[in-house]
C-alpha cells in the first residue's frame, strides 16, 4: 500500500512539460548579467536629462529609486524640460507605465513568488526583467533570471542615475554640451529593439506621428498622452482588416 503521508510529487512548471530541459544557472545569470548592465548604465543619461530639466539631484535620485521604470521617468522629465505642467508630465508617466500591471500578473503566474516578497517583487517589474523571465524554460531559471537581472540593473541604474546628476551640475548647461539629446537618444535606443513585429512597427510610426503633429499646438506633456492613442487605433484598423477579409472568404 502506498505511504499516505509521503508529500504528493510537484506540478510540473507552467510554461513546461515533465521532461522539459534545464537551463544551466550560469547561462541564465551570464544573459541576466548582461541585460542588466547594458541597460543600468543607461541611468547616467537619465540623471543628466532630469538635472538639465531643473530637478535636483535628491529629486532626481529619488525618481530613480522609487520610480524605476526608465521609460516613464524619461517622459516626466522630457516634458518638464519643455515646460510642461508637473501634473500633466506626471500622467504620461502614469501612463507609460501602466504596462508594468500587464506585466505582473504574466509574472505572478510565472513565478509564483511567497506572498511576503510579492511586494518587493513587484518593484523590479520592468521591460528587461519581463523579457529574461519569460525566456527561461522553466521556474526556477526564470526567478533566477528576474532577480538577477533586477538587482543589478537597480544597483547600477541608481548609481549611474547618481552620477549623471552630479555630472550635470559640474558642467552647467547640458543644453550647450547637447546633453539635452541625451534622453531622447536612449530611450530610443531601448525601444527600437522591441519593434520585431508589423503591429509594433505601425503602432510606433504612428505614435511618433501623433506626438509631431500636436507637439507645436499642446501643452508639454499632452502630446504624449494623444500618442497613446495609436496602439488602439492600429488595433481597430487591423480588426476591421480582419473581419472584411474573413466576409469575403465567406463569399
Amino acid at each position: 500500500m502506498a505511504d499516505r503521508t509521503a508529500p504528493a510529487p510537484a506540478p510540473p512548471s507552467p510554461r513546461t512539460g515533465p521532461g522539459a530541459a534545464q537551463r544551466p544557472d550560469r547561462a541564465v545569470v551570464r544573459d541576466a548579467l548582461g541585460v542588466g548592465v547594458a541597460v543600468g548604465l543607461s541611468g547616467f543619461a537619465f540623471g543628466v536629462t532630469s538635472a538639465g530639466a531643473g530637478l535636483s539631484i535628491l529629486q532626481t535620485c529619488a525618481l530613480s529609486l522609487l520610480v524605476f521604470t526608465g521609460a516613464s521617468q524619461f517622459a516626466l522629465v522630457g516634458a518638464l524640460a519643455a515646460g510642461g505642467n508637473p501634473f500633466t508630465a506626471a500622467a504620461g508617466a502614469f501612463f507609460l507605465g501602466t504596462r508594468n500591471a500587464f506585466y505582473g500578473l504574466r509574472l505572478s503566474q510565472l513565478l509564483a513568488l511567497p506572498r511576503a516578497v510579492r511586494p518587493l517583487a513587484a518593484h523590479w517589474v520592468i521591460d528587461e526583467t519581463t523579457a529574461v523571465s519569460l525566456a527561461q524554460p522553466d521556474r526556477r531559471a526564470a526567478r533566477l533570471g528576474f532577480t538577477v537581472t533586477g538587482l543589478t540593473l537597480y544597483v547600477l541604474w541608481n548609481l549611474t542615475t547618481l552620477l549623471g546628476a552630479l555630472g550635470a551640475e559640474a558642467i552647467g548647461d547640458t543644453d550647450a554640451w547637447g546633453l539635452d539629446a541625451a534622453g531622447p537618444a536612449v530611450f530610443l535606443a531601448l525601444l527600437a529593439p522591441m519593434l520585431r513585429t508589423a503591429t509594433e512597427r505601425a503602432v510606433a510610426g504612428l505614435a511618433v506621428l501623433l506626438g509631431l503633429a500636436f507637439l507645436p499646438v499642446l501643452p508639454a506633456g499632452v502630446p504624449v498622452l494623444v500618442a497613446a492613442l495609436a496602439a488602439p487605433a492600429v488595433l481597430w484598423f487591423q480588426g476591421r482588416g480582419a473581419g472584411r477579409t474573413e466576409k469575403g472568404t465567406d463569399r
